[in-house]
């Protein structure tokens, strides 16, 4: 057997691709430095990560493929599953050896898996948008937190930044630990150096809010129970269209 090692980036797959035509020789697996290695092991050939050949590989697969499976291929990987690399490795060779026409032969076990898994990526992310709860702060900056099954937020910051363009906001994956600050003008990513309660709850403090947010935040509470029909509740359905995950960073389903 054939193994490649490499750094478990995007770059370092797609630099893995690039030599693995360029020696002829496939792996049958992707491991990260950290693994040990299988018995039976025929060859070792440690991937170093190249930009430069990573941009070849991804412009080869823009001449085969729309900016729709292309966002497919990212949406994947973004998924974060086990083993997703070694899916998207067998993908693209045969996105490459087929000259782009594999993408639409879904009785191919990758392509169908590729397809679910896509799907399944971008539903957690219109959640994501969809249940998305700002808070005002003091310094005017619009905060929201989330913590979507998979790492969806850049796939979010096409509406965020064009539905909220003349506002400053950050939205915050609690889980990652990572988010997207908006100045008005780009977002960009942001880290943060130490942890406080605020950024593993998601729920600022009082004396971080905007003056008039605690109001605000009661009148949307107040709005929702009044619409709520007892007769009619279906916490079964319910959990089905608002997934239990997403409850601890909305306004209606907090009490202060």
């Amino acid at each position: 057997m054939v193994f490649f090692i490499y750094d478990k980036t995007f770059e370092g797959l797609l630099t893995a691709l690039f030599h693995a035509y360029n020696r002829r020789v496939f792996p049958d697996r992707l491991l990260q430095e950290s693994e040990p290695l299988p018995l039976f092991c025929e060859e070792v050939f440690t991937v170093v990560t190249d930009g430069t050949l990573a941009d070849r590989v991804w412009r080869g697969a823009e001449r085969l493929l729309s900016a729709h499976f292309l966002n497919g291929i990212t949406s994947c990987w973004l998924s974060e599953q086990s083993h997703v690399d070694e899916l998207l490795f067998r993908y693209l060779r045969k996105v490459f050896d087929s000259q782009g026409k594999s993408v639409f032969n879904m009785r191919d076990a990758d392509v169908a898996e590729m397809s679910r898994l896509w799907k399944k990526v971008n539903n957690e992310a219109s959640r994501v948008i969809q249940f998305a709860r700002f808070q005002k702060t003091a310094d005017d900056i619009y905060f929201a937190a989330t913590a979507p099954v998979y790492n969806v937020l850049p796939l979010t910051m096409d509406y965020f930044t064009d539905r909220f363009a003349d506002q400053h906001w950050l939205v915050y994956d609690v889980k990652r630990q990572y988010g997207y600050y908006y100045d008005g003008q780009k977002a960009e990513e942001v880290r943060f150096g130490q942890d406080t309660e605020f950024l593993a709850s998601g729920i600022l403090p009082d004396e971080l809010l905007a003056k008039d947010e605690l109001l605000y935040q009661t009148l949307w509470q107040t709005y929702f129970r009044s619409i709520a029909i007892k007769e009619r509740l279906n916490p079964r359905l319910h959990r089905q269209e608002l997934p239990a995950r997403f409850w601890p960073y909305l306004t209606e389903k907090r009490k202060h």
